[in-house]
């Protein structure tokens, strides 16, 4: 799975911008997370047809970083996370963003995890993982 980066000067209705260009594309997000760092807009989403995601939002003057993406599912408890990132610790594999994508109703929550080491994090990883294209 894809993660699509876009980073952006801050401003007001730059997401909403960003949605409006998907929508009418009709590329529905399935997942995102927006923060700011300075004056710069950060939003990282996925989307079914990242392809087609990357070049809309590139043809409308983004910047865009798409990059591969582990979805793994955690028992949403204390402790859990901490499991994870911890086999990722010992085996030098950097966690460069995690987010949690959704908590379902069986007591587990989705997170979209993007590191250093792809393959080795998939293997290590292989309990927890959903997706992993």
């Amino acid at each position: 799975m894809k993660q699509i980066t876009i980073i952006a000067n801050d401003r007001i209705g730059l997401l909403a911008d960003i949605s409006y260009i998907l929508g009418k594309a009709k590329i529905n997000i399935e997942a995102i997370s927006v923060q700011t760092q300075g004056k710069k807009g950060i939003i990282n989403l996925t989307v079914k047809d990242d392809q087609k995601a990357i070049k809309m939002l590139s043809s409308n003057g983004f910047q865009v970083f798409p990059a591969e993406i582990l979805v793994v599912r955690l028992k949403d408890e204390p402790g859990q996370m901490a499991q994870m990132t911890k086999i990722l610790k010992e085996n030098k594999i950097n966690i460069e963003s995690l987010y949690i994508i959704a908590k379902d109703e069986q007591g587990y929550a989705i997170h979209a995890l993007k590191v250093d080491k792809l393959k080795k994090a998939k293997k290590l990883l292989s309990g927890f993982l959903i997706s992993a294209q």
